[in-house]
């Protein structure tokens, strides 16, 4: 094991070390649990050995410093406990005998990890939990936190979630190169809804968890290293990046949204625009178009943009329209709708969602855009019930506040 007093930093403040934990625990946990999978071939003792060796990690690094090792140092700890589980049932002999050794991570250990915890059979938000626990070590505590729902309940979802990989026989390995590009998309979509939780929470009083949307860019990351070949991972990677470089203005001080026509761009990061820029022409480069590198280009269009009067609104509409023809959906659709709305007029935009009706009924943002459509047309009374309808779906306390603002204008204005 790495010395313990050969650190990275003495011991600091709660608030340093609670960071610095969560940076070490992102880069390494993955690949232990990688490794020791790869050895032992089951994910529930793998994911609950290190869960252990990271909690061993949070009592012992506060007080003695984190291991220039980290990695070594937890593959370690996760080792013996390893061994001293397999010692209580002898039908593990071989394993056990495999593990009295040094035990040689992989580099690709955890990228098999994340296509295990991707795969179809698993629900979309259980490949999530998935991932959050077993690729980036987060504790029960903090995937309940980040969906807003009791440890129990997660805690229920990983022993389901568990179970599935053995009873379907899910293998801990990459995907053949004729499957690729199927599981990959797998991983993907769960990336994207990853990000999109953080970065506009569905329920709770968090408008936004800024440290979610930041983990699932940087697996997305992780992903583009392995993969420097496959444009879709940068697709999506410049799109979270495109989307975090102007979080801090999309709240005000009293955590109101700030709607993208009112931002001030002054304060976007155009460092992160800039890279974002690259890495979608780095997947044109590629000459295989995709959804993600269609969005990233459709959100590029406004970060470039130097006033919201100043947008591209024709280049907008006809990227929705590419868009469109790859992934028929009726949200993209919905989202076209705006941009046509700037090219041909609310008129033209609303008889496009009003099309849209059956398929978007329970959605918050179809009443919502359907509302300001009717508004601007002077239809206020529809578009009052629309925006009430809007209200009553959404769990986000961000989006509830902005609409009871709308509402009360449209009061104010019958006075």
């Amino acid at each position: 094991m790495s010395d313990p007093s050969r650190t990275l930093f003495p011991p600091a403040s709660s608030g340093e070390i609670q960071v610095t934990l969560s940076v070490v625990f992102r880069e390494e946990a993955g690949k232990v649990v990688g490794a020791l999978l790869r050895i032992l071939g089951n994910f529930e003792i793998a994911e609950e050995i290190v869960q252990d060796a990271l909690l061993v990690a949070l009592e012992r690094w506060p007080v003695e410093g984190i291991p220039t090792q980290p990695g070594a140092w937890l593959l370690t700890v996760a080792r013996r406990r390893a061994i001293d589980h397999l010692r209580r049932d002898a039908r593990y002999r071989d394993k056990l005998a495999a593990l009295e050794h040094p035990v040689m991570q992989e580099p690709d250990d955890r990228l098999r990890l994340m296509f295990t915890c991707c795969h179809p059979a698993l629900s979309r938000e259980t490949q999530v939990i998935l991932m959050l626990r077993a690729v980036c070590g987060f504790t029960t505590a903090e995937i309940a936190h980040a969906f807003l729902t009791s440890e129990a309940a997660v805690a229920r979802r990983l022993v389901r979630a568990r179970q599935k990989i053995v009873q379907a026989g899910i293998p801990y390995h990459v995907p053949r190169d004729e499957d690729l590009d199927e599981r990959l998309g797998e991983v993907l979509a769960a990336l994207y809804l990853m990000f999109n939780e953080g970065y506009l929470t569905s329920r709770g009083n968090a408008s936004a968890r800024r440290d979610l949307a930041e983990d699932a860019a940087w697996l997305a990351a992780f992903l583009t290293r392995l993969y420097p070949r496959e444009p879709e991972p940068l697709g999506l990677l410049a799109l979270m990046r495109l989307h975090l470089a102007r979080s801090d203005t999309r709240f005000d001080a009293e955590g109101k949204l700030i709607l993208l026509a009112d931002q001030d761009r002054s304060r976007w990061n155009r460092r992160m625009i800039t890279e974002a820029g690259a890495l979608i022409e780095q997947a044109a480069a590629l000459g295989r178009p995709g959804p993600y590198q269609i969005q990233a280009a459709l959100v590029a269009c406004h970060a470039e943009a130097s006033s919201w009067q100043a947008t591209d609104w024709p280049q907008i509409l006809a990227l929705y329209d590419l868009l469109l023809c790859m992934t028929p959906s009726p949200v993209i659709q919905l989202n076209r709708a705006v941009a046509l709305r700037y090219v041909a007029g609310p008129e033209a935009a609303l008889v496009e969602v009003e099309t849209l009706a059956r398929d978007l009924e329970g959605y918050h943002l179809f009443h919502a855009i359907r509302g300001d459509f009717l508004l601007e047309l002077g239809r206020r009374e529809q578009a009052h019930a629309a925006e009430l309808r809007a209200l009553a779906l959404t769990g986000n306390q961000a989006e509830q506040f902005l609409l009871h603002q709308r509402l009360q204008s449209h009061l104010n204005s019958k006075r």
